[in-house]
This record gives structure tokens, C-alpha cells and sequence, in this order.
């Protein structure tokens, strides 16, 4: 016998990945954006002037929600692909991306830095881009599956910079939910 595993049981490997990733990655996703705070409840979002582009506050929660599962089946199959040559960079490039991800939402809404912000969502798309080239040839399903983040990356840097742009006092506007004063 010269197969190690049958096709099926490749893909019962690669879904037990996806139960672990997707689930994993909506999750923590969902907890950064309700620990920092973000969304229109959060009262600096609230005060900002912000263009007319800015979507509804129920399309954020549905569009992450869509984004991270893309995220996490993505990951999946590139743990799945072992013995792929260029897999641990294109792994670490991937966990790069995410842990910034998660990083821009307590920049932006939690600590109230803008323009910090935004030089941190650049960061994130030029990565998210140079993993999608490195996931291709491994899987070209699971770059494919990027490509609707960085589209909404690409709108978010838009949305940022706007926001920069008409707000250049907003880390004083309302002060940062870490912030407390004694006295």
C-alpha cells in the first residue's frame, strides 16, 4: 500500500482543523472588539466626525463574523498541508497578520489612537497580501479565502484615514476607557 491516508481521511483531517480554527478565530476576534469597546455604543466612536461611508453598526459584527470564518478555514488548510515547502513562513506571515488584527481594535476604539491605527491596518493588509502569495501555492483555496479581507482591509484603510483626516484631536475627543483619574 503506498497511500499514508485515504482522500477521505484527508478530509476528515482538514475539517477537525477547521473546527478548532474557525471557532477559534471568530471567538477571539469577537472578544478584542467587545473588550476594546468597538462600535457605535462606544462613546469617542460616537463623537467623531465620520464620513458618510461608514456602514451600519450590524454590518461590522456580520462582516467580521463572515472574514474570521474565512480566516480560520484558510489556516486550516495550511496546517493541513504538511510537508508543504514554505508552510511555516507563510504560517508565521498568517499569525503575523492575525495578532495585528486583533491588535486594531483596541488601538483604534479602546486607546483612541487614529493615526496609529492606521498605520497598523496598512501593516496588516501589506501582510495579508504577502500570505495570500505564500498560502497560493500550498493551497490556492486557501488564498482565495484572504481575498475578501483584504478587500474589507482595503475599505477599512479607507475608512481610517478619513476618519484621521476630520478628527485630528481624536485621541483627546472623549477620554480612553483605560484612563482613570484619582482625586
Amino acid at each position: 500500500m503506498t497511500e499514508l491516508a485515504t482522500p477521505g481521511q484527508l478530509r476528515m483531517s482538514y475539517w477537525r482543523w477547521a473546527l478548532v480554527t474557525v471557532p477559534a478565530i471568530v471567538l477571539i476576534g469577537s472578544l478584542m472588539g467587545l473588550l476594546s469597546n468597538s462600535g457605535y455604543d462606544n462613546r469617542w466612536f460616537a463623537a467623531l466626525d465620520r464620513p458618510a461611508i461608514v456602514p451600519p453598526g450590524w454590518v461590522f459584527g456580520v462582516v467580521w463574523t463572515a472574514l474570521y470564518a474565512c480566516l480560520g478555514l484558510s489556516l486550516a488548510m495550511i496546517l493541513h498541508a504538511r510537508g508543504a515547502t514554505g508552510r511555516g513562513f507563510a504560517l508565521l506571515l498568517f499569525f503575523v497578520q492575525l495578532i495585528a488584527s486583533f491588535a486594531w481594535s483596541p488601538l483604534f476604539f479602546g486607546q483612541h489612537q487614529v493615526t496609529s491605527a492606521l498605520y497598523l491596518i496598512i501593516f496588516i493588509l501589506m501582510v495579508t497580501v504577502a500570505t495570500a502569495f505564500a498560502f497560493a501555492p500550498m493551497r490556492k483555496a486557501a488564498a482565495w479565502l484572504l481575498v475578501p479581507y483584504m478587500a474589507w482591509l482595503s475599505f477599512a484603510t479607507i475608512l481610517n484615514f478619513q476618519i484621521d483626516q476630520r478628527n485630528p484631536d481624536a485621541e483627546t475627543l472623549v477620554p480612553a476607557a483605560a484612563s482613570t483619574q484619582i482625586g
